[in-house]
């Protein structure tokens, strides 16, 4: 009751989407446009994609910007509002993983597009 509130530790989650992955947007108002991942942030269960929801940010000046001004840039996008692009067919599509074994010997997990067995990155 009195005393300290213990913090939990934050949950580090798996996504199924990784930065450089063309994907598309299959709900909200950018639903239709395609992207590359610029940047994935996993506590959040949210994504930037290239060329996709952009915003506006009012900043200071700065040594960059020394009048300062409105910069548009990408903002953060959920992880369930895209899906994947298959590098086989070009459409969207799940993805699944699959143990597989290397060259070396050593078994690894590798992601799968669900639509063609095609494997990613």
């Amino acid at each position: 009751m009195f005393g300290k509130k213990r913090k939990r530790p934050q949950r580090r989650h798996t996504l199924k989407v990784r930065k450089g992955d063309e994907v598309l947007v299959v709900a909200g108002n950018e639903r239709g446009k395609r992207g590359k991942v610029l940047k994935v942030l996993p506590n959040e269960d949210r994504i930037i994609v290239e060329g996709v929801h952009f915003i506006k940010r009012h900043t200071r000046p700065n040594p960059k910007m020394p009048h300062g001004g409105i910069v548009e840039r990408e903002g953060k996008i959920h992880v369930s509002n895209v899906m994947v692009i298959d590098p086989k067919n070009g459409q969207p599509t799940r993805i699944g993983h699959k143990v597989v074994e290397g060259p070396d010997g050593r078994t690894r997990r590798v992601r799968v597009a669900k639509a063609s067995g095609e494997t990613l990155g």
